[in-house]
């Protein structure tokens, strides 16, 4: 008989929660998106990469740039297919303009867009509204998954109603404008650590946003470290991030700082372990109950544990052979 699949047996009809690298890696110029793109490809697929339409494209040369997105989207380059796109702000003239050029040119292709700036709930509804009518009249079929960045007092007053809308993937803190919209109520020094985990508007700022993600099925995404090359200080404030707030992913705008946010973000190895031999053990159950080391398990404990294991190898960590066999073999 046939062991079924964890993914089958305890979230039957529902709509999964997203399981997507921990690690999201900002490029603007082609230079540094092809090198991004080489790097993910050297560690198979660990994280995620935006091309930036926004800060990325110079002055006047909106369009040349989302089409040269569009071509490295579609190039054999791209092996993964794990590379989103973000468009102008709502107050840009030029968003409509990357819709109408990403969508058709390689919306089957793109991993998601990323709409950033947004004052209120209705303007984020009508940037998804035309992505989805763009994909209408191209042909598309998918949902692309849309990332809302969330760093001005509208947006984070309407977050809850954003984080339910419809295509909804990732919610995004954006720290710099949240801090410049403050007027300087709130220092320039809490634009890195520790203040940007101990002002108080920010610790509102953040639970909020990562307590309207979850509850909508939606990832929480931390911003960047500005200390570029210390490593160090960027896995602190990944590992605090997810810790203390609960962001489940974080950006890197340095190629330095992804392998740091990927070992903080990633499960405790000890717990993916016993993550791992419960879910055998539950599988050879048909996901009934069991015991293990002398605790009662069932399918609530089981859907906390498959998502670790998932989280665990979009991380990197070595996962048993027979898990692998198992669980992710095609």
């Amino acid at each position: 008989m046939a062991l079924t699949h964890p993914q089958s047996a305890l979230f039957a009809g529902e709509k999964p929660f997203p399981i997507i690298p921990a690690c999201e890696h900002f490029a603007g110029s082609e230079k540094l998106i092809t090198k991004a793109l080489e790097l993910q490809n050297k560690l198979g697929g660990l994280f995620d990469i935006t091309m930036d339409c926004e800060d990325g494209a110079q002055t006047g040369k909106e369009k040349e740039h989302a089409e040269m997105i569009v071509r490295i989207q579609n190039s054999e380059l791209n092996k993964h297919k794990m590379s989103g796109v973000r468009i102008h702000d709502y107050t840009n003239e030029h968003w409509r303009g990357d819709v109408d050029i990403l969508v058709p040119g390689a919306g089957n292709v793109i991993a998601y867009i990323t709409i950033p700036k947004p004052t209120k709930v209705s303007q984020v509804k009508e940037q998804i509204t035309y992505i989805q009518d763009a994909c209408k009249k191209a042909g598309i079929k998918r949902e692309i998954p849309i990332h809302v960045l969330i760093e001005t007092h509208g947006a984070l007053n309407d977050v809850f109603e954003i984080a339910a809308l419809p295509w909804l993937q990732v919610l995004d803190f954006g720290l710099m404008d949240f801090i410049s919209g403050h007027h300087g109520a709130i220092p320039a020094s809490c634009m890195k650590s520790p203040g940007q985990f101990d002002h108080e508007l920010l610790r509102r700022g953040k639970a909020n946003l990562v307590a309207a993600a979850l509850m909508n099925g939606v990832i929480p995404a931390h911003n960047v470290t500005l200390d570029l090359k210390n490593i160090y200080q960027t896995y602190a404030d990944a590992k605090r991030a997810h810790d203390e707030f609960g962001f489940l992913r974080m950006w890197s705008i340095y190629p330095a700082q992804i392998q740091s946010i990927l070992d903080a973000m990633a499960p405790n190895f000890a717990e993916t372990q016993t993550a791992c031999d419960i879910l055998i053990k539950a599988q050879d159950a048909e996901w009934g109950p069991i015991q293990h080391d002398g605790d009662l398990h069932d399918r609530a404990t089981y859907r906390y544990f498959w998502e670790l294991v998932q989280r665990a190898k979009l991380t990197g960590q070595k996962l048993p052979d027979e898990v692998e066999k198992r669980f992710f073999s095609k």
